[in-house]
C-alpha cells in the first residue's frame, strides 16, 4: 500500500543507526523485510520484534515524499569501498603515461643498483620457463624493467590495486579460450586498466578495440552505451580475438604483437625479415609503437610476478570483482538517482559501469542492460525494486526531452571543416580511424583546408557532446568551460574529445580533483 503523502522505506539496521534528539517514538509491529510506513517530520519509527534474518541484512534507507523526492543514509559498506578506492579508480591518467611510455620508450642503459643483471637473468629465465612467452634476457628489455623501476613505481602500485579488482574477470574468460592466464597483464599495456580509455585513433576500453574491430565480436555502440568499454564483454571478445590470432600464429610473442598492430603488418615483418618468426627478430620490422610495446608487456609480467621483492606496496581493495553482482535494469534509471536510493557514490557507479557513456542507462526491448553494484546494495535494490522504480519514472519524466534518442550511429554524415581541423581529430570525434577518412574521401594525403567537406560514417555518437561544444564555441573565450553542479574531471573530460582527465588538471595548474560549481577550467592547452 503506497500513499501520496509522505512515505518511508525502512529497515532495522537502519534504524538501529539512526537517532535524533527531540523525535516522537512511533512503535510498529511487523516481521516483512521492507515495510511502508506513514509518519509526520517530528516522529521517529522504531521496529517492534522484527524479523531476525532481516536483522543480518544491509538495506536501502529511503524517504519518500510524494513520489518525487529522496533523502538516504549511505550504506557503511559503500562508504568504505569509496573512501579506499575513489581517488585510484577514478583517476584516469595513467592511461597517458603508459601509452607515452610504450610511445617514446628510451633503450638507453639505466643504472638501478637494487637490481643486478645477473639477478635479473635468473628471474626471466625462470619466467621463461613457465610462461609460454620467449622472455629471454636483452639489454632493451632490461633498460625497460629498469626504467619503470626507477621512475614509474608508483604508478605500478596505482595499477596492482587496480588489478585486484580486474584480474578475476580477466583469469575468467581466458581460462575458458584456453589462453594464458599472464595475458591478463597486456590490458595494463594496452589501456592501464581505464575501460572509458581512447586512444588518439579512437581505439577504446580496456582492451582498446577499434570500432571495426568490436562490430567483429558483437561489441555495440550507441548513444548511450558503448559495449568495448564493458569490461565484461570486451573481456570476451578479446578473449575470442586473441584464440583466433594465436589459432594463425601459433606463437604467443606474435600474438601480442598482431594484437597491437594487426596481422598484416606482422605478417609483412615476417616477409622482410626473410621468414624469421621470432619476434625479436622481426621487431625491427614492426611500427615504432609494436617494437616497444611487447618489452612493455614483459617489463609489466616481471613487475607483477616479482612485485613483493621490488617491495611494491599496492593499497588492496575493499572489493574485488567477484564481490559485485549485476541486475537486469526493467526502466531506464540514471547514476543520480542509483547513487541517491543505495548510497553508492556516483563515481564508484561510473567505475563499476563504465560502458554508460551518459551516466544514464536505458530501457530497450531485446537489449539486456544491466546494473552493476556492490553485491550488499544489490540485494537491497532487488528487495526494493518495485519502489524504485515507481520513484525513477515521475523524476526521469521531466529529463527525457533533454536526453538523446537511442540511435546506433552509423549513417552517413557531411562535415565540413573548420579551422584548427586535422584528420586525427575528426577521425576521433567520430570513433573512426584516419585511414578510413582518407578512404571515403579519396585523399592522398592529409592535409585539409577550411571549408572542405568530407564525407564520415561515424562510429560514436556526438549527441551529446555537441550542445556543450556548441555551449563552449559561443562562449567569449572559446577554450574554457564552466563547471556545473555535479560535475566531476571525468565527466567533463567525456564531454570534449581528445581531453583527459590529466589534460584538465595539467592545464589548469590542479593538485587534486576538487571542482567547484561557477568555477572556470580550460579544455585546451595553451
Amino acid at each position: 500500500m503506497i500513499r501520496r503523502g509522505m512515505l518511508i522505506i525502512f529497515s532495522l539496521l537502519a534504524l538501529n543507526t539512526y537517532a535524533q534528539n527531540g523525535k516522537k517514538k512511533q512503535v510498529e509491529k511487523t516481521n516483512f523485510r521492507v515495510q511502508i510506513f506513514q509518519k509526520s517530520v517530528d516522529t521517529e519509527i522504531e521496529l517492534a520484534e522484527p524479523d531476525p534474518e532481516f536483522k543480518n541484512r544491509i538495506p536501502i534507507s529511503a524517504i519518500v515524499r510524494d513520489s518525487s523526492t529522496v533523502a538516504l543514509k549511505d550504506l557503511p559498506r559503500a562508504r568504505k569501498i569509496d573512501s579506499i578506492w575513489k581517488q585510484e579508480l577514478t583517476n584516469s591518467d595513467l592511461f597517458e603515461t603508459m601509452h607515452k611510455s610504450v610511445l617514446e620508450q628510451d633503450y638507453s642503459e639505466v643504472v638501478y643498483t637494487e637490481l643486478p643483471t645477473d639477478t635479473l637473468k635468473a628471474r626471466l629465465k625462470n619466467l621463461n620457463a613457465r610462461t609460454p612467452f620467449n622472455i629471454e634476457y636483452n639489454p632493451s628489455l632490461e633498460s625497460v624493467i629498469k626504467s619503470y623501476l626507477k621512475r614509474n613505481k608508483h604508478a605500478m602500485e596505482r595499477l596492482m590495486a587496480l588489478s585486484d579488482y580486474y584480474f578475476p574477470l580477466f583469469e575468467q574468460e581466458l581460462d575458458r579460450y584456453d589462453i594464458p592466464l599472464e595475458i591478463k597483464y597486456l590490458a595494463i599495456v594496452e589501456s592501464a586498466l581505464n575501460p572509458r580509455a581512447r586512444s588518439r585513433v579512437g581505439a577504446t576500453g580496456l582492451w582498446q578495440f577499434m570500432f571495426p574491430t568490436g562490430k567483429m565480436f558483437d561489441l555495440d555502440v550507441s548513444s548511450y552505451v558503448d559495449e568495448r568499454m564493458d569490461p565484461v564483454k570486451s573481456t570476451e571478445a578479446a578473449a575470442q580475438y586473441l584464440a583466433s590470432l594465436y589459432k594463425t600464429f601459433g606463437d604467443w610473442d606474435l600474438v601480442l604483437a598482431s594484437y597491437n598492430s594487426g596481422p598484416g603488418n606482422v605478417a609483412k615483418a615476417i616477409r622482410r625479415s626473410g621468414g624469421s618468426v621470432d619476434y625479436w627478430d622481426l621487431r625491427r620490422y614492426l611500427p615504432r609503437e609494436t617494437a616497444g610495446y611487447v618489452p612493455a608487456f614483459l617489463a609489466t609480467l616481471y613487475l607483477f610476478e616479482y612485485a613483493e621483492e621490488h617491495n611494491f606496496q599496492p593499497n588492496r581493495p575493499d572489493v574485488a570483482y567477484f564481490e559485485t553482482d549485476t541486475i537486469r535494469v526493467k526502466e531506464m534509471l540514471s547514476f543520480d538517482h542509483i547513487s541517491k536510493i543505495t548510497g553508492v557514490d556516483k563515481n564508484m557507479l561510473q567505475f563499476l559501469n563504465p560502458s554508460y557513456k551518459l551516466d544514464v542507462i536505458p530501457f530497450v526491448k531485446d537489449e539486456n542492460y544491466t546494473l552493476r553494484l556492490p553485491r550488499p546494495s544489490t540485494g537491497a535494490f532487488v528487495s526494493n525494486e518495485a519502489a524504485i522504480y515507481e520513484y525513477v519514472a515521475s523524476d526521469l519524466e521531466k529529463e527525457k526531452e533533454n536526453l538523446p534518442q537511442y540511435v546506433k550511429t552509423e549513417e552517413r554524415i557531411r562535415y565540413r571543416v573548420r579551422s584548427g581541423d586535422y584528420l586525427g581529430r575528426i577521425a576521433e570525434k567520430y570513433g573512426v580511424g584516419v585511414s578510413e577518412i582518407r578512404k571515403w574521401n579519396n585523399l592522398r594525403s592529409n592535409n585539409l583546408r577550411i571549408g572542405q567537406y568530407l564525407t564520415v560514417f561515424p562510429r560514436k555518437p556526438v549527441v551529446a557532446q555537441q550542445s556543450e561544444e556548441a555551449e563552449t564555441r559561443n562562449s567569449n573565450n572559446p577554450k574554457v568551460y564552466k563547471v556545473k553542479n555535479g560535475d566531476s574531471l571525468w565527466s567533463i573530460s567525456k564531454k570534449f574529445p581528445g581531453v583527459t582527465v590529466q589534460n584538465l588538471r595539467s592545464w589548469n595548474d590542479m593538485n587534486s580533483n576538487t571542482l567547484r560549481p561557477g568555477m572556470t577550467l580550460k579544455i585546451s592547452k595553451g
